[in-house]
């Protein structure tokens, strides 16, 4: 029988979904589980209740260990490790005794823009509006009541880690999108930290979590965290944590993107490309954010609020058809099919544009969003153009983005690789994506395991000896199968012109936005 005290848990709460995955030391997944939820949009903030966060803990758990029960037989009673990662980002403030005292933001609210624009401007640094410290800003000019009780800042991960373990700290990449680091000293940055307590006028800002790195203990599981995690009793205490990060941090580790000159792209209700710099940027570029590895490497992320969920909600509407015509077929076979049509799309999509903006984007500048959907007349306007419009449109935003990186800067990306969901039909959202940012894309066959495996790795490396990158190098990625897509010609220019459009339905897409809601 499976030995679970040398096998490590990483959980994951994203946008859609909290998945937990166990994994040997190879990094071999054993079970899993997990959790379906959606945020709300709740008097204008984009949110998950606190008793959402707990409650979807408890079942991702639950369903952790019947698959642990059915898939090796064993009780799950204690772990070699466990690691907590949630989507980057967000607005969480505590009380001096670690309770909320404001619906927790995600990373999708834009209402911080000004904000995050002076703050940008007085650090000479960027600091997008969905950071934590931008959110905190906001609520200093606004004036908001509980700033003046909050005593810790923390986000979803930090604050489930707290939940477990009692300890207030944060994956360096994890407190990156928090504040500004120095990843000379790895830690906040000491020179923009005194600026913001002058321009703010606060003498006691809340404390930040201690920033840790990959491999840096983050403490035990104790017994009322083993207790909110698994309700039953069977967890024991003194499980040991990692140091909880971010889902780019964790999209990092799944991808094997750690090192300097490497990349990686992280799709699902957001996606976000990160390129591990070997250089400095030279200048501030508003689409383009500035984190770090798990390991405190500087790394330039275009970050996107919008990818997979306008495809998400075609595609269940095209399952409402399909049940109504007799034909009820399972979601993945749905994904697959409508997937496969689009590579029978013209290179454009025909003349079809997709705004996929169910919320507000700040690469392109729209504060709040409604999808749209246009076609030109006299053009074919069928399935396969449809769905690669909508495909296209997944990845148009990151392309602009891109484009500012690599054009803006010189940043030269031999390869990068993708993961997410929305990449298991071979062939297709790869295909189109190397052609949108014109550098080849691979997918390794760990790809749709997405972030709560990259935690489990950094759970399974807590403690090692061993650099990041070798131990990701020796132990885990060796040998491992990768399929790499290259840029296509006609793609790509097809792409670009349907980019053009896209540009162009933007100015109406702020209209609508203005005029419905």
């Amino acid at each position: 029988m499976t030995d679970l005290s040398k096998c490590y848990v990483g959980i994951e709460l994203g946008s859609t979904r909290i998945k937990a995955v166990l994994i040997d030391g190879r990094g071999e997944v054993l079970a899993s589980g997990q959790f379906g939820w959606e945020n709300k949009l709740e008097g204008g903030i984009w949110t998950y209740s606190y008793g959402d966060i707990v409650r979807g803990l408890q079942e991702c758990y639950a369903a952790l260990k019947r698959d642990i029960k059915n898939r090796i037989g064993a009780d799950a009673v204690t772990f070699g490790g466990m690691g907590i990662s949630a989507m980057m980002h967000g607005y969480i403030p505590l009380d001096e005794g670690n309770r909320p005292l404001a619906p927790f933001k995600t990373w999708r609210n834009n209402d911080a823009e000004e904000a995050a624009a002076e703050l940008t401007a007085l650090f000479g640094y960027p600091i997008p509006a969905r950071w934590s410290i931008a959110h905190l800003y906001a609520a200093i000019r606004a004036g908001e009541e509980h700033v003046g009780k909050t005593d810790k800042l923390c986000t979803l991960a930090v604050y489930v880690h707290l939940l477990l373990t009692g300890r207030f700290c944060a994956g360096i990449g994890e407190a990156s999108g928090m504040f500004p680091i120095d990843t000379r000293t790895k830690t906040y940055n000491s020179r923009m930290l005194a600026m913001f307590s002058k321009r703010s006028g606060k003498d006691a800002l809340p404390i930040l979590p201690e920033v840790l790195l990959a491999g840096d203990d983050g403490g035990k599981l104790t017994e009322s965290g083993a207790r909110l995690l698994d309700p039953s009793g069977e967890l024991k205490a003194g499980v040991p944590f990692c140091p909880p990060e971010g889902d780019a941090g964790t999209g990092m580790v799944a991808t094997n993107s750690v090192r300097p000159g490497t990349g990686n792209i992280s799709a699902g209700t957001s996606v976000f490309g990160m390129a591990v710099l070997r250089a400095p940027l030279k200048r501030v570029h508003g689409g383009i954010d500035l984190v770090t590895t798990p390991c405190g490497d500087e790394v330039a992320m275009v970050h996107c609020n919008n990818c997979s969920s306008e495809i998400n909600a075609w595609v269940n509407i095209f399952g409402e058809f399909a049940r109504a015509a007799g034909a009820e077929m399972p979601k993945d076979r749905l994904f697959e099919l409508l997937f496969s049509s689009a590579l029978a799309g013209e290179d454009d999509c025909g003349g079809t544009v997709v705004c996929n903006y169910l919320s507000g984007e700040n690469i392109t500048e729209i504060e709040r969003g409604v999808p749209a959907v246009i076609h030109t007349p006299g053009r074919a306007f069928n399935l396969a153009n449809f769905m690669r419009a909508q495909l296209y449109s997944a990845f148009v935003t990151l392309k602009i983005g891109m484009d500012e990186l690599t054009r803006g800067e010189g940043v030269v990306l031999d390869k990068m690789y993708a993961h997410g969901g929305i990449f298991r039909t071979e062939g297709v959202c790869q295909k189109f994506l190397a052609s949108a940012i014109n550098t080849p894309v691979s997918v390794l066959e760990t790809a749709g395991e997405g972030g709560a495996w990259g935690m489990a790795l950094l759970a399974a490396y807590r403690g090692s000896e061993q650099n990041l990158c070798d131990f990701l190098d020796e132990k885990i990625f060796c040998g491992a199968e990768e399929m790499c897509a290259l840029p296509e010609k006609d793609c790509a220019e097809g792409f670009g012109r349907y980019a053009l459009a896209f540009k162009k339905l933007l100015d109406a897409e702020d209209l609508l936005s203005r005029e419905m809601l």
